[in-house]
């Protein structure tokens, strides 16, 4: 049974060209909840979709100022997780969960 928190922390995949070559080297990129540490992204990752974690790297993207229409607007700040993942084991991206 998969503990439902496990989705609080995945928010979504990063789907970029970025992402996709580091595909090449067992590696996925996650959008997170802001909150989340690294055990528990591991963790998360590990039971959503039953592979070994070897390692995860954080970030955070600072949100940018946006002008639509004269109007001053601000994205929200957006946490990246870069879990490398054990030999042999992969995550199809595009199926999802």
């Amino acid at each position: 049974m998969t503990d439902l928190r496990h989705y609080d922390v995945i928010v979504s995949p990063a789907v970029t060209e970025k992402s996709t070559m580091a595909s090449e080297n067992n590696q996925v990129i996650f959008n997170v909840a802001r909150k989340a540490n690294k055990p528990e992204i591991k963790a998360a990752v590990e039971a959503l979709f039953n592979v070994k974690v070897t390692g995860v790297n954080t970030h955070v993207r600072k949100g940018k100022v946006k002008r639509f229409r004269g109007t001053i607007g601000r994205q929200s700040d957006v946490k990246k997780a870069i879990v490398t993942l054990a030999e042999g084991h992969s995550i199809d991206i595009a199926t999802g969960l």
